[in-house]
């Protein structure tokens, strides 16, 4: 769990991605891995999903692909069959969590209140989403609920872009942010994969010159 979340912080920004045809994937794929940022949260809103993540670890064995909105022990199983290093959930769901911690697999559950925090804890996690990031207060909801548990650290998700990036990866409480803008659904059904390589190429940049301040 620790080399998971210690890679996690490495890259900094974790694109989050919803693919409707696993045919994308592999481009997609290229494109993150082209542009600098080799890791992607694919979520399992759609069909795709479980396919999607499959073709990339197996044909981008570099990528770095874990499972999101996941929200069934079922997701869990077929997710990590695909190939994916690690699963997010969108809420604290302890059936979910209990189960990936008896399986030794990496989860990240969302926690937005001091009572998920707290179970959390209470099973040892150091990492947690915090989901949706900007509707329920930001940086400084962050900074509030790490005051009382300070050995955790969250991964924002919802709401972040390049333009408030920078808020939230300068408080040393979140260890990466999760975020969509640079792998934008319009870009992805139209194949414009240059641009979200471009995209991904900015993020990467931004993420540096954030961190070497």
């Amino acid at each position: 769990m620790s080399n998971v979340s210690e890679t996690i912080q490495k890259m900094g920004v974790v694109p989050v991605v919803v693919l409707n045809d696993a045919k994308d994937a592999a481009p997609l794929a290229k494109a993150l891995c082209e542009g600098g940022l080799p890791c992607a949260e694919v979520t399992f809103r759609t069909d795709a999903a479980e396919e999607s993540i499959r073709i990339m670890t197996t044909e981008y064995p570099e990528m770095f692909v874990g499972a999101g909105t996941v929200l069934t022990i079922e997701q869990v199983d077929r997710a990590v069959a695909a190939g994916a290093k690690f699963i997010v959930s969108p809420g604290f769901d302890p059936e979910i969590v209990d189960y990936c911690l008896s399986k030794e697999i990496p989860v990240y559950p969302g926690c937005i209140t001091p009572s998920e925090v707290a179970q959390a804890v209470k099973r040892g996690l150091k990492v947690v989403k915090f989901f949706p990031a900007e509707q329920f207060g930001g940086v400084a909801t962050i900074k509030a609920l790490a005051a009382p548990y300070v050995g955790v650290k969250f991964m924002p998700t919802g709401g972040v872009s390049a333009k408030n990036l920078e808020s939230y990866l300068s408080c040393d409480k979140i260890v990466a942010c999760g975020g969509s803008w640079m792998v934008k659904g319009d870009l992805v059904k139209e194949g414009k994969f240059d641009e979200i390589k471009a995209l991904v190429e900015e993020a990467v940049s931004l993420v540096a010159e954030i961190r070497n301040k």
